[in-house]
């Protein structure tokens, strides 16, 4: 489990293809890597990767399938800039909110612009994501916890509006998006199991 609140920016330095996927190279910039063991896991821009390998002092190396590579955006391009963050231990903060590391779609940004000293996003997303996005929830955009603004459905999916802050724009990947770029969104965990419960209750006829 995750939180939403990045921890640092890495970059990949090195992508090499095998059978099934690429095989990433992370340099973990300013993560804590103090306590970081073969098999932990870190979201990169959203989503979860398990550490293969370690190359002191700050970077490693993470296998990512293709089906992960085909669901996801920023995770196959040398050079490019990931949110990254640990997985939550217990006794640490929740700042943000209970973050899975799956990425559930990808969306488009449609504007990022200027509103005084902070930036609204205005982001759609697909179809099948509408159903859990609610004005003031909260929503994962490449591994970042934010609170959406508006909410409003159209034809080829779901508008949704964020206001970003300036210490977001300077701590995370955000502050370098363009319309029309794409990005990995989670929807909430809470709103997933109350569309689950509310589903089989429905087809179960309240049994």
């Amino acid at each position: 489990m995750f939180t939403g609140i990045i921890q640092a920016v890495g970059q990949i330095i090195d992508v090499k293809a095998f059978d099934g996927g690429l095989q990433l190279t992370v340099d973990a910039a300013d993560l804590d890597m103090s306590n970081v063991v073969l098999g932990d896991s870190i979201a990169h821009n959203g989503a979860c990767m398990t550490v293969i390998e370690l190359i002191p002092p700050k970077q490693y190396k993470i296998d990512v399938s293709n089906e992960s590579l085909r669901c996801t955006v920023g995770l196959g391009e040398q050079g490019g800039k990931v949110n990254l963050e640990k997985a939550l231990r217990l006794g640490d903060m929740l700042g943000g909110h209970m973050v899975s590391g799956h990425v559930d779609g990808v969306g488009q940004v449609l504007s990022f612009e200027p509103v005084g000293e902070n930036r609204e996003l205005v982001i759609c997303a697909p179809k099948s994501l509408a159903k859990y996005l609610a004005a003031k929830g909260s929503v994962v955009v490449n591994g970042v916890s934010l609170t959406t603004n508006t909410v409003q459905d159209s034809a080829d999916g779901c508008v949704f509006s964020i206001n970003l802050i300036p210490h977001t724009l300077s701590v995370t990947t955000l502050g370098a998006l363009v319309a029309g770029a794409s990005v990995n969104l989670e929807i909430d965990l809470i709103a997933r199991y109350v569309e689950r419960m509310v589903s089989f209750e429905t087809t179960q006829g309240g049994a």
